[in-house]
């Protein structure tokens, strides 16, 4: 789909996994080369600003390619560059921190010589100013521009149809949710020193010196043509109705055969068909494509253990009571939550995660109670908020939480939450479960869960896996940018950390990383390049801010998992998701779009097998017959055979009439 400009599309110079260059001639016979963004990804949040901001930006960087038009408030936003400023485009999307593959193939002719230009190329009406910003990296919220893009002024606008082509070895389009992952060109400094906000490029119009000229307006006949002979149309009429058969059918032929779109399974029923990644309330809690460099082994490895990934929250219900006689501290029963992440080991539901959160000690257990009550005291006015932390400590040591009666346990509910959750959800999409056994703190923190549902996308533990100093690995967590805690919105996270050293003062050998993804990543995961489980992730107490940088080896998951008689095992899903990963990063879409779809009917929280088979149905390239009709090759031939009969017939008809005429 071409955008509207004064421009005919001449050929196809490269592209990118979120839009194309093309080179093209103005309406005054000058070349130029357009840049343009992709429709779907500048729906996608962040990216039609970026597009404004980085192309301003590089029109203002010493030597930087001047803008000749631009329109960055289109349904697919473009720029134009004249000619002489060289790949201006590619700059344009190299900056914006994607691939960017020309084309190797000499560029096509033009249907007739441009003519000369009568007047040198007229600059735009304002010079782009620098932006005020770059755009955010893409693991964060792309940061909003400071002013809307506008439309460029007195702009003619002449749609031209032209058929996008396939660009030979260019990555198939990807998933857009954030803003381009490298930072644009810094801003140049105004008279202060400054960052100026940013203007969009405007142009005033063609010059008024240049005469009206439309290069592709068809040549003006010169010499008048003698007058034709009379035809003889019966002849030929026969020969019309003869050639009419073989191109219908051989057109029919040639349609089944280049249609883009293939006979496929359905989609499963919470699929989208609007482009990849769709943005639906059922979108997944992680996002590969955007948080790893396209088509990398990284993206890979977070495709294949993102889906396991869990979002816990234990829910508590209970009294406060003194210790010594069991009176009431607080006559209102007092609630509160703990959450964390965690990952499915066994597709029938068994889930892994930190013992603390799921089943905390008593003194953890009465210390969030407590807090709880102070909380709803400040909120009744009879405590400050600057007394919470001393209500709850002096009452830590001689307090219990308990149930409805002194000797009842407290009341404790669980939910599970696949690809993005939200806090205090208690129905679907949460999945209720309980705790089957944990793990003291000493062997290892972790706790097994049951949740009540199967066929549960699942990760795979590396039990040999060697893990030593400096080595680099991937950690994934829920977390959450919300300050409310009540329903705020989790997501998963994820980072590349270093090893920076083994604890062997204990049995266990925990190791420590030099980064982390923030409170709620307890019972996460670490994972090797292969997206296989080497850990879980733990708040390391010898950290004064306590933070979840303790990664428990797998030993110690593999050792709970054995004394509970539970195997990590793989379901049909998993193992048909994960073929589709191999046929989709070996750019055999037909084959992942098959094996998406058999994964998502098997297991439908997989939302990402989802979200990559929309992925492999978009970048499927136009030349791809695989989903062609079985039919069209024997109409094709059909109809060549009867062309060749009725060529026959019309040239035997032609000669006879000949022979006869000369008696």
């Amino acid at each position: 789909m071409q955008p509207e400009g004064p421009y005919r599309f001449t050929h196809l110079l490269g592209g990118s996994p979120v839009g194309k260059a093309w080179a093209a001639i103005d309406e005054q016979g000058r070349f130029v080369s357009v840049a343009v963004l992709d429709a779907t990804v500048a729906a996608a949040p962040g990216w039609r600003e970026a597009f404004a901001e980085v192309a301003n930006a590089l029109a203002q960087t010493p030597d930087g390619p001047p803008i000749t038009y631009a329109d960055f408030s289109a349904a697919a936003p473009w720029v134009a560059y004249a000619a002489e400023a060289g790949p201006a485009p590619e700059k344009l999307f190299r900056a914006l921190g994607v691939e960017y593959q020309p084309v190797p193939a000499a560029p096509r002719p033009v249907s007739a010589p441009p003519q000369p230009v009568s007047g040198v190329p007229q600059p735009v009406s304002g010079v782009p100013q620098p932006v005020s910003g770059v755009p955010q990296p893409i693991s964060g919220v792309p940061q909003p521009v400071s002013g809307v893009p506008q439309p460029v002024v007195d702009m003619p606008h002449a749609p031209w149809a032209v058929q996008s082509a396939a660009i030979p070895n260019q990555s198939p389009a990807h998933p857009v949710s954030a803003a381009p992952a490298s930072s644009a060109p810094a801003s140049p400094a105004g008279p202060t020193g400054h960052d100026v906000a940013p203007t969009p490029a405007t142009v005033s119009g063609p010059p008024a010196d240049v005469p009206p000229f439309d290069p592709y307006a068809a040549p003006v006949r010169r010499i008048k043509p003698s007058a034709p002979p009379k035809r003889r149309t019966g002849l030929w009429a026969g020969v019309a109705a003869l050639a009419l058969v073989a191109v219908v059918g051989g057109g029919a032929g040639i349609y089944a055969l280049s249609s883009d779109e293939p006979d496929e399974p359905d989609a499963p029923p919470t699929a989208t068909s609007s482009g990849f990644p769709a943005a639906t309330p059922l979108a997944p809690g992680l996002k590969p494509w955007a948080q790893a460099a396209l088509r990398s082994p990284e993206e890979r490895a977070l495709a294949v253990a993102g889906p396991s990934m869990v979002f816990v929250e234990v829910v508590f219900t209970g009294y406060v009571r003194n210790k010594a006689g069991g009176a009431l501290l607080d006559k209102a029963p007092v609630t509160f939550s703990r959450r964390c992440s965690g990952v499915v080991v066994q597709h029938e539901g068994y889930v892994l995660s930190n013992s603390q959160c799921v089943q905390p000690t008593p003194d953890v257990l009465v210390g969030g109670a407590l807090n709880a009550v102070a909380n709803r005291l400040v909120s009744e006015g009879s405590l400050q908020a600057k007394d919470i932390s001393t209500y709850t400590r002096s009452r830590l040591s001689t307090s219990v939480l308990t149930g409805a009666n002194a000797g009842d346990q407290p009341e404790t509910r669980l939910y599970g939450q696949l690809n993005i959750a939200k806090g205090e959800v208690t129905d679907s999409p949460a999945i209720a479960g309980t705790v089957v056994q944990a793990l003291p703190i000493e062997a290892g923190n972790v706790a097994l869960i049951k949740l009540e549902q199967k066929n549960l996308p699942t990760s795979e533990l590396n039990t040999s896996a060697s893990v030593s100093p400096e080595t680099s690995l991937l950690v994934l967590g829920y977390g959450t940018t919300d300050t409310s805690f009540r329903a705020a919105t989790y997501t998963v996270l994820s980072k590349t950390v270093t090893v920076t050293g083994i604890d062997s003062s204990t049995p266990l050998n925990p190791y420590r990383i030099n980064e982390d993804l923030g409170l709620y990543s307890r019972g996460g995961i670490a994972i090797d390049p292969s997206g296989r489980v080497v850990g879980m992730l733990d708040n390391d107490v010898l950290r004064p801010d306590k933070a979840n940088r303790l990664v428990v080896p797998v030993s110690a998951m593999t050792a709970l998992l054995q004394a509970a008689g539970v195997t990590n095992t793989l379901g049909k899903g998993d193992n048909q998701y994960r073929s589709g990963l191999d046929a989709y990063f070996a750019g055999d879409e037909s084959k992942a779009i098959a094996r998406f779809d058999e994964a998502a009917r098997t297991s439908p929280t997989n939302l990402l097998a989802q979200s990559y088979r929309q992925a492999a149905v978009d970048s499927r390239g136009p030349g791809d017959d695989s989903g062609g009709s079985s039919w069209a090759v024997p109409v094709i031939a059909a109809a060549g055979g009867a062309l060749a009969v009725a060529i026959v017939v019309a040239v035997a008809m032609l000669l006879a009439r000949r022979r006869n005429s000369r008696f």
